[in-house]
């Protein structure tokens, strides 16, 4: 199989981004994908075991999402496999297990069953997940996400609790020297973590164990302006967002998505104002080629994830061209601006003033 034939509008546009933004998608396997990402159609499955290689050599797509780990820990020689089928500067993001990251043990259908004991162990975070991706994928290695799953109410009522024990967790893992741009990163399913009688809290664990907030755009999460405070107090660092569900079809939407919006060709419920803003902050984050971003878009987000990605890739293009104008029109040719001065455009500026 082949990748589908890239014109010279969308080579020019992967050029104009920073070289330290990724942009992505969660996963690959997608037969609608046809003269978006490949050059006809494919099932699934052929796509499952081909595609990456011909999903690596889109323009814009930088770095995928890796999920199926979620249900049953991968191996290093998994993870490999993987690598070994996209080019040195193409990076991964992938998902912990449910072992570690599910409070609770679910029956098939998603209910919870009872207690999960393993939840938090960070031993077994490291064996099954941690040491195996960074073994596995070594330099590819992106963004290692502890996506927590919702809490039953009686661990939101005791969060500082659970919050050390994330503390725990994350200090237990292995040091990511190995991959340069590795960094471990935690997303959450419930708006409680960040209430502000939590947020300072919530910094100081990812702080002090050199771990980040990943930005998570999904109907159960509060809106994107509300979880930049968090990333602000993470400042400087880089950025991980996954973009996974539109909020219209509410927090338990993902089937009705499938439904409408399959077989992700188009675009159907476009979210212009998520696109802005998380455009300006990874405009900031990234405009000094100095911090990286990881971000993966989902099918469900907008209804095709190559389109929104090609819509973000625009809107930051966008941002940092603006950012140059407005530089130079502060600055003309020969001026020197030291660095903190006025007039020189901090790199985290958009999450110091978001809309």
């Amino acid at each position: 199989m082949q990748p589908a034939h890239f014109d010279d509008t969308l080579r020019a546009l992967a050029a104009q981004l920073p070289a330290t933004l990724r942009l992505g998608t969660s996963s690959w396997s997608y037969p609608g994908w046809a003269d978006l990402v490949w050059d006809g159609v494919y099932s699934a499955q052929v796509l499952a075991r081909n595609g990456l290689g011909a999903y690596a050599q889109h323009p814009l797509l930088r770095t995928v999402g890796i999920d199926r780990g979620f249900y049953r820990p991968l191996s290093a020689s998994h993870f490999a496999r993987y690598a070994g089928q996209v080019p040195p500067d193409f990076r991964f993001v992938v998902k912990a297990p449910s072992m570690v990251t599910d409070a609770l043990v679910r029956s098939q259908d998603g209910r919870g069953r009872e207690a999960n004991p393993t939840f938090l162990n960070g031993e077994l975070a490291a064996r099954h997940f941690t040491l195996p991706a960074l073994e596995g994928l070594g330099a590819r290695t992106g963004a290692l996400v502890f996506q927590l799953s919702p809490l039953p109410w009686q661990q939101i009522e005791r969060l500082p609790d659970v919050l050390e024990r994330l503390r725990a967790m994350l200090a237990a893992q292995p040091a990511l020297g190995a991959a340069p741009d590795a960094v471990l990163a935690v997303e959450v399913r419930d708006g409680a973590w960040l209430a502000p009688e939590h947020l300072e809290h919530f910094a100081d664990v990812l702080a002090s164990t050199r771990a980040t907030y990943c930005l998570g755009l999904h109907a159960r999460m509060p809106p994107l302006s509300e979880q930049l405070p968090l990333l602000r107090r993470l400042w400087p660092g880089p950025l991980v967002a996954r973009w996974n569900l539109n909020p219209v079809h509410g927090p338990h939407g993902y089937e009705q998505a499938e439904r409408l919006y399959a077989p992700y060709d188009r675009l159907h419920d476009p979210a212009p104002e998520d696109i802005a803003l998380l455009a300006r902050t990874l405009a900031g984050v990234c405009g000094r080629g100095v911090h990286n971003a990881f971000v993966t878009i989902s099918n469900h987000a907008e209804g095709s994830a190559p389109l929104t990605a090609r819509r973000l890739a625009e809107a930051v293009a966008a941002q940092a061209t603006a950012q140059v104008a407005a530089q130079s029109a502060q600055h003309p040719p020969g001026a020197t601006v030291p660095p903190g001065c006025a007039g020189a455009p901090h790199p985290h500026s958009s999450l110091q003033a978001p809309p």
